[in-house]
C-alpha cells in the first residue's frame, strides 16, 4: 500500500520482462554503469541526456535519463524507478527516465550487487524495426467506427 492514496502504484517489472512500448514502468535495480551527461540534437532542439546500465536479479537494461534526470544516478546505487517507459534501439529494449519519472534510493540489500547480476538483456521481438517509441496518445475525438462505416 502506498502512503499517498492518490499515487498510482505499479508493481516492479523484472528487467528481463521489459518489452518495447511499455509505459508507467516501475523497476527496482542496481546502477551498474553511468556516463556523464551530454547534449544531443533532436527534432525538438538540443536535449541533455545521460546513459546508464541498470540491473536486477533477471538481467541488465540500457537506460537513458532525459533532461533534469540526466546525471542524477550514482554507480552502485540501489534505486526504484517509477514512471519510466521503454523503447527499442538496435534490437534491444531501452529504459527511459524523464521529467515525469521518479527515482527513489532504496535499501542496498533489496537488489543484487553488480557482480551478481546476469549479463542477460531484454530483446525486442524480431521484425519490430530499429528505433521505436510508444504510440502517441490521442486526446478527444471519436473512438470506434464512424456511423457511416457501420452496416445498418
Amino acid at each position: 500500500m502506498s502512503s499517498n492514496p492518490n499515487k498510482e502504484e505499479t508493481p516492479p517489472t523484472n528487467i528481463i520482462d521489459l518489452k518495447p512500448g511499455m509505459e508507467k514502468v516501475t523497476v527496482k535495480a542496481r546502477v551498474i554503469k553511468i556516463e556523464a551527461p551530454r547534449v544531443i540534437r533532436t527534432k525538438k532542439g538540443p536535449r541533455t541526456i545521460s546513459n546508464a546500465i541498470l540491473g536486477d536479479e533477471t538481467g541488465r537494461v540500457e537506460t537513458t535519463l532525459w533532461g533534469e534526470k540526466a546525471g542524477t544516478l550514482q554507480e552502485g546505487d540501489a534505486v526504484e524507478v517509477h514512471g519510466a517507459w521503454t523503447t527499442e534501439f538496435k534490437g534491444k529494449v531501452q529504459l527511459n527516465i524523464g521529467k515525469s519519472s521518479e527515482i527513489v534510493k532504496i535499501d542496498d540489500s533489496s537488489v543484487p550487487h553488480s557482480g551478481e547480476i546476469p549479463e542477460d538483456s531484454p530483446t525486442a521481438p524480431p521484425g519490430s524495426g530499429g528505433i521505436s517509441r510508444p504510440p502517441r496518445r490521442q486526446f478527444g475525438g471519436r473512438r470506434g467506427p464512424r456511423r457511416s462505416d457501420v452496416d445498418e
